[in-house]
């Protein structure tokens, strides 16, 4: 398996990766390798139509030669008959009769024993192309047949062996075989122009389809990209043209959405406010009476006094919000001591004696310090209400960040929850609809954070409880 993986990934390394390039070496590749198995077939043919004329030509010359001078010859052949024919054949030639040989050159050695067993039992002309030392030769064997007085034909008993080097022949397939390769080499050029050519035309489209993604990935959703020609890529051009269209139209719908839920949100909680104002001091009326009334009676005020005050936070929280969306709020900046504003914030809310603060003396920046409240605020609430004791609060700070950790040692936040704790309304259970938050804290603590340029994050610590981590640059710290 490793060996198979190594080969994929060099596979991988190997083949371009680029489509421009895949297409340029897809069409070199075919366009050359055809015209090679073109000048290859070109060659192969030539190079067997040679070596097959030459066999052709070289033993009709022997049965010539033979047949000219076997008339002259007397039978049965004496040893100057034998030579006789031997030279009219030709060098490297062997000539036998029974026992008697006659022979001429160097090459006559090679005549293997199946041609000479051929010769003797077909009574016909036969041929052997043999390799030897590197040099090409061709057999060349026949029986010497005799014409008798009836006209019948009968085999004399002499026999003709010829060899001959093949080298020439040899050096022209050679030829043929650096010909094809010039071809398919003198093939490469016009390829790789060939290829260039429909790379562009193929890829113009495709980058300009790449380019009308980018901008509609960078929020141009009017990027078009005009089709050309009436080919598949034309039609991929006018799926994302309508697809483009689509979005274009879906988003302007959600917007309108979005700032029509804005502008309600923001105008109930301005209408709001002024009745909330009256039945605020209403309910403070009520609650300095409420020890006077009686226990049914009682009980409904306290009820009343608590879904006013959380009536009048979500209110609260609306308009932070809303403030938020319309990009109106703004920082109040200030040079501040970031451990005494927490301190001050636990010790407001009557917090001290609940959380635990781990910080050094002073750590000053300046920023908001009603937004750090806030922030705080959120996050030690969220730990006291969801948490279980004790919670705790560290500032620590380093040459560029100064962050505040608050931590808590419950059950920690599930897993699915996590990717949603800063999202407005959220509520990990569904069935905890009457808890007092709004559902806005974590978000608005998330958005007073980036309005500072830090960042506020959420995980859970090891051995059990969640952690809520604000992060602020020291770059917004006081000179």
């Amino acid at each position: 398996m490793p060996s198979r993986q190594r080969t994929r990934e060099l596979r991988r390394t190997l083949w371009p990766r680029g489509l421009r390039a895949r297409l340029l070496v897809a069409f070199v590749l075919v366009t050359v390798l055809g015209a090679a198995a073109a000048a290859w077939s070109s060659a192969g043919s030539a190079s067997t139509a040679l070596v097959t004329s030459t066999q052709a030509r070289l033993a009709e010359t022997i049965a010539g030669q033979i047949g000219a001078i076997t008339p002259e010859l007397t039978y049965p052949p004496d040893q100057e008959s034998l030579d006789r024919l031997r030279a009219a054949v030709g060098p490297n030639t062997l000539v036998t009769y029974q026992n008697l040989r006659s022979v001429s050159g160097d090459g006559t050695e090679l005549i293997t024993d199946a041609v000479r067993t051929e010769v003797r039992g077909g009574n016909r002309l036969v041929t052997q192309r043999i390799v030897a030392e590197g040099t090409p030769w061709l057999l060349v064997g026949t029986p010497v047949v005799i014409t008798q007085p009836d006209g019948d034909s009968a085999p004399s008993g002499i026999e003709v062996y010829a060899v001959h080097d093949l080298t020439d022949v040899e050096q022209q397939i050679e030829g043929f075989t650096r010909s094809a390769a010039g071809t398919a080499a003198l093939a490469l050029p016009p390829a790789v122009l060939l290829a260039l050519v429909a790379a562009r035309s193929v890829l113009r489209p495709v980058r300009e389809v790449r380019d009308t993604a980018r901008r509609l990935a960078a929020g141009d959703l009017d990027a078009r990209s005009p089709p050309r020609g009436a080919d598949e890529l034309a039609e991929l051009t006018v799926t994302i043209n309508e697809m483009a269209e689509s979005v274009q139209t879906s988003m302007a719908a959600m917007q309108r959405m979005q700032a029509d839920a804005r502008r309600f949100a923001a105008d109930v909680s301005h209408e709001l406010r002024t009745p909330l104002s009256t039945l605020t001091a209403v309910v403070e009326v009520l609650a300095a009476t409420a020890d006077e009334m009686a226990a049914d009676s009682r009980e409904s005020a306290q009820l009343a006094i608590t879904e006013t005050h959380r009536l009048v936070r979500l209110v609260e929280d609306l308009m932070e919000v809303s403030r938020f969306d319309a990009g109106s709020a703004r920082l109040h900046s200030e040079e501040v001591d970031v451990v005494g504003a927490v301190r001050d914030c636990l010790r407001v809310r009557d917090w001290l004696n609940r959380v635990e603060l781990v910080a050094p003396e002073e750590i000053r920046l300046r920023l908001d310090r009603r937004r750090l409240d806030v922030i705080v605020a959120n996050l030690v609430g969220n730990a006291l209400r969801h948490g279980t004791p004790p919670v705790r609060v560290r500032v620590l700070t380093s040459h560029e960040q100064v962050w505040i950790e608050v931590t808590d040692s419950g059950p920690g936040i599930p897993q699915r929850v996590l990717p949603y704790v800063f999202d407005r309304f959220y509520k990990a259970d569904a069935a905890r609809t009457r808890t007092p938050g709004s559902g806005l804290g974590l978000a608005i603590a998330l958005e007073n954070a980036r309005l500072h340029g830090g960042e506020l994050t959420a995980d859970n610590i090891d051995g059990g409880g969640a952690r809520f981590v604000l992060r602020l640059p020291v770059s917004i710290s006081a000179p």
